[in-house]
């Protein structure tokens, strides 16, 4: 999940049945406030031509599938189109697993925030404070790991400059946490801590350190106990380091830098080069659910949601912002949705709800490397929660 468009990674954790043991204290237990019955009257219907029109343009650029589900006021709706498997034919199926890349990032940011609301951690504490010597710089905060103001670098720059190459060389690797800081810390820092946005995996991979160091139990568990098993959300996992995808699942192609090249399945790898930055794995429902969940509260204490969700610009446009560990993109309709995207080597991924929890999309595409499908998934969100356009006078 490197900072150029061809690999952005997205991707949490979560669901590990095998894990057994006990659990010293219970996660903490959020109310759940109900939407304003006004913003849901207010709110469009989605448009789900237009969602099934991104699809199709998504897959005339290169992806093999894509699929979108939309949960609302006026329901459940999906729309699905192309392959879920170029060696059978299997038609994508809304119900299929796949690597969520980058979306793993709010996974882990709420996790992280939970553990500052019961005192684990303090946001504006210096992460040496927790894992002393670590980084060279006192002066990088917890906060500023999640709203990627560290100034770390991103080592999948230099990991995946080739695609492919790249990626064969870590498909099987596993990596631990250190060696993937090392990496990082091998390259010049982009930016004094707080002094500019500038994403890197990095960030998110010492956030999971910080979670192991807090609760002394691995990310997993701590992804199942605190969101996978609360939400019930039964298709998301975080398997680390196996490398397959249990159960129905649409396998990921990559696209390789050259023109003409044939497709990589790259489905079977360990993501271990990402971890707690990118290697959850889920469905557009569980998707859904985890969005939801968090924009009504269920997650987090109103402080810390509200921490979350306070955002601030990460380009020229002002039209993308980051939080914590949170993306927000205002629509040409006017409407705000939060979430991530995310890219992991097969698939491009969008997961975003409204802040009132009200309307939630979740859409994949099963290629990457590819910016075309890329932007092509993205209007999914436009007719999701814009609705139709505007007849023209």
């Amino acid at each position: 999940m490197p900072s150029s468009p061809r690999l952005r990674l997205v991707v949490g954790a979560a669901l590990l049945a095998a894990l057994t043991g006990g659990v010293a204290s219970s996660p903490v237990a959020y109310g759940a406030p109900a939407s304003p019955a006004a913003t849901r009257a207010a709110s469009p219907a989605p448009d789900m031509a237009r969602v099934a029109a991104a699809l199709r343009a998504a897959v005339a650029e290169g992806a093999p599938g894509a699929m979108a589900r939309f949960t609302g006021p006026q329901g459940v709706r999906a729309r699905t189109t192309g392959v879920r498997d170029r060696a059978s034919g299997a038609a994508m199926d809304i119900r299929a697993r796949f690597r969520v890349g980058s979306v793993s990032k709010t996974f882990t940011a709420v996790v992280v925030l939970q553990l500052v609301d019961e005192g684990r951690l303090v946001l504006d504490a210096p992460v040496n404070r927790y894992l002393p010597g670590l980084l060279p710089d006192d002066r990088i905060t917890v906060r500023h790991l999640l709203t990627h103001r560290s100034g770390l670098a991103d080592y999948t720059d230099k990991m995946f400059h080739e695609t492919v190459p790249g990626f064969e060389a870590v498909r099987n690797r596993v990596f631990g946490h250190r060696e993937l800081v090392d990496l990082s810390l091998s390259e010049p820092r982009t930016t004094e801590p707080g002094a500019a946005y500038k994403y890197s995996n990095t960030n998110f991979v010492v956030a999971g350190m910080l979670i192991e160091r807090a609760t002394g139990n691995p990310v997993a568990r701590e992804y199942r106990r605190r969101i996978a098993g609360p939400l019930r959300l039964r298709s998301t996992s975080y398997v680390h380091p196996d490398t397959r995808i249990e159960g129905l699942h649409a396998r990921g192609y990559l696209h390789p830098d050259e023109a003409g090249a044939p497709l990589v399945d790259s489905t079977e790898q360990t993501v271990s080069w990402a971890q707690s930055a990118g290697a959850v794995i889920s469905d557009p429902a569980d998707l859904n659910t985890f969005m939801t969940a968090l924009m009504r509260g269920r997650l987090l204490s109103p402080r810390m949601l509200d921490a979350m969700t306070t955002v601030l610009p990460t380009d020229t446009t002002k039209t993308r912002h980051y939080g914590l560990g949170l993306r927000r993109y205002d629509l040409t309709c006017g409407a705000q949705v939060y979430g991530h995207t995310g890219t992991v080597q097969g698939y491009y991924t969008y997961a975003f709800a409204t802040r009132d929890g009200s309307r939630s999309l979740a859409a994949m595409a099963n290629t990457s490397n590819r910016g075309g499908a890329n932007t092509a998934l993205g209007g999914t969100l436009e007719a999701a929660f814009c609705g139709p356009k505007p007849s023209a006078p």
